[in-house]
Formats: structure tokens, sequence, C-alpha cells
């Protein structure tokens, strides 16, 4: 009996060792274990056997039993620390790697001049004023002097919204931040000095202009406000803006519906690629009387004057850009040289 036993034990761990796959495992432990299997045949055979005969023989198979179960066991567990290991090492990381670091953004330029614009402007007394890209036709036109026939309220300027105002005028996508002029000054009193950055429409777009872009406005209204004051404020922010005393500024008559007199503003650097040549750089003047009306102001007690400045433009120039569509056409290339 003990050699048929050694015999079962021998044939069962050398089986078990030979498998590498947990169900073939699970086949062979039945070959032994199983209902049908060879210590179970022998465990059923001690009936046919005498009482001492069959207490020996007992402890025997129990003993071979311990050692194949064991052995099932064992093979069990190197199955499985061997499936481990070999998915360890498939889903292995090298933590001696550097890590994958998160890519870094930036300001986009024209942000980045706008936030210039506002740091100057503070730090010469003046607040600055946010408002609706939506507007209503009195504070985009009306209120600034334009005339019902002027150009500008075409459909061929301007983008229109499909809704009315209050009047039953048509709503409108501002077509400069000036509106906010209004706005600012209806809810304040004088002294104001104020700028109104933002973003602009008009139905425009070439090399120089884009259906969207951004102003920045800027209305100083007292008692006595002249040109030159306008002049100090203005050859100032160009001064401070790029980073030169190196630069001259002139005022050229022109004509705004909300300015009387008006001025084009332009401004010549005395070094750099630029040198010699006038730059038109802002449109300014005097605020219309009108204008000082709709503010809800006397004209013969204040005065003041406004400028408006495209912030792309001053970003062209500051940068030596020489197409506004590259501001918008999303090329990490072109934006990469900003960061």
């Amino acid at each position: 009996m003990q050699t048929q036993l050694d015999q079962i034990v021998g044939e069962a761990l050398g089986q078990f060792a030979s498998l590498d796959d947990a169900a073939q495992l699970e086949q062979a432990k039945a070959r032994f274990l199983g209902k049908s299997g060879a210590i179970t045949e022998l465990l059923k055979g001690l009936r046919e056997l005498g009482p001492d005969e069959k207490r020996a023989a007992g402890a025997s198979i129990n003993r071979a039993k311990e050692r194949i179960e064991q052995g099932l066991h064992d093979r069990r567990e190197a199955i499985a620390q061997a499936r481990l290991d070999a998915r360890l090492h498939e889903e292995a990381l090298d933590v001696t790697l550097p890590g994958r670091r998160r890519g870094g953004g930036s300001i986009h330029p024209v942000m980045r001049s706008w936030q210039r614009i506002e740091s100057i402007f503070r730090s010469i007394g003046f607040e600055v004023a946010d408002g609706p890209e939506i507007e209503t036709d009195w504070y985009n036109f009306t209120a600034l002097n334009n005339p019902a026939n002027h150009p500008a309220r075409s459909m061929q300027d301007t983008f229109y919204v499909d809704a009315i105002d209050s009047q039953g005028l048509p709503l409108l996508l501002r077509t400069h931040t000036s509106p906010m002029q209004v706005r600012h000054a209806r809810t304040h009193t004088p002294p104001i000095k104020v700028i109104a950055p933002g973003r602009t429409y008009r139905v425009d777009s070439d090399a120089t202009h884009s259906p969207m872009f951004h102003q920045v406005e800027g209305l100083w209204i007292d008692e006595q406000v002249s040109f030159a004051d306008l002049k100090g404020v203005y050859t100032e922010f160009l001064q401070r803006f790029f980073e030169t005393d190196a630069l001259r500024v002139r005022f050229r008559p022109s004509y705004f519906p909300f300015t009387e007199p008006s001025a084009e503003i332009d401004m010549m650097f005395d070094s750099g690629p630029l040198k010699g040549r006038w730059l038109e750089i802002s449109g300014s003047g005097q605020v219309h009387p009108e204008v000082v009306r709709n503010f809800g102001f006397d004209p013969e007690k204040v005065i003041g004057f406004a400028f408006g400045s495209g912030i792309e433009r001053l970003t062209m120039l500051r940068y030596g850009i020489g197409d506004l569509r590259q501001f918008f056409d999303g090329d990490l290339r072109f934006l990469r040289q900003f960061s």
C-alpha cells in the first residue's frame, strides 16, 4: 500500500509541477482528489479491510492526500505569482525617468497689451470700466452724436442682433467701446477719468482689420481739461507702453461726430525699424457739447477729452507684427513667441 501511495504522490506532484495554467491544474487535481480520483478510490477500499488494517491504511492514505493537497496549494501559489510577475513586467514604470510636465500656457499678446494698458492708466489715476458687448442704438450711436443717416448704422458696417430695445430699435454688437463712456458718465459725477477696454465688432476683414477686435477708449471730464492734458496723458501712455522716450506725438485735424474739435494722433519713433515714419495710432478730440449733455452734464460747466485706440494696432507696433490675422489664427508657432 505504501509503495502505491508513494507512486501516486510522486505522479501527482510531477504533473502539478509541469503545468503553468490554473485551469489545467484544477483538471489534474480531479485525477487524484476528485470523486473518482486515485486517493478517493483507495479511501473507498478501506471498508473491505479489518479494523486494525483500516486504521493503519487510512492514516497512510490521509498522509498521502495531505502531501498532494500541499503540492497543489504550492503550485497554485506559484502559478498566481508567475502571472503577477508577468503583469508587473508588462506594466512596469521606470520611476527614475523624469515626469511628463503639463504644457505651460501663456497670455495672448493682445491680452498682454490689454493688461499693460490698464496698468499704465490706473497708475495715472484712470478707472477701468466694463460693459455689455450687445448694445442699444442709443448708447452706440445716438448718445455719441451720430446722425440717423450715418454710414456706420448701415447693415454693411454693423452687426445687428435679432432683437429690439425698449424704443423698438434693433440691438447690435457694439462698434466701439465709447458706449461705456456714456454708461459710466451717466452713473458718476465729474471729475471723471476712465478707460473702457474691450471687444468690438465691425463688418471688416483683411490684413489690418478683423470683424472682432479690441479697443480702449479714454475719457476725462472736469471743469478745466484741455488738449494740453490730452497730449500729456497720451504721450505719457505711449512712452510707457513702448518703453521709450525716443518718440514724438502730433495731433492732425480730423472729424468724429462725438468730438469737436477732433484730431488723429500720430506717433513717430526716433530709433528702431520704424524710425522716421509717422504712424496713425488713435482718434481723439474734445468731447462734443451734445455728448456732454447726453452724459447728463452741462457743457457750459464741464469740458473734457476722449480718445480711442486699437489694442491690436498697439500690439502690432510693439512686437513688430505685420498681419492682424495672426492674432486669431490660433497658430501655436506664432503664439509661443510670446510665452
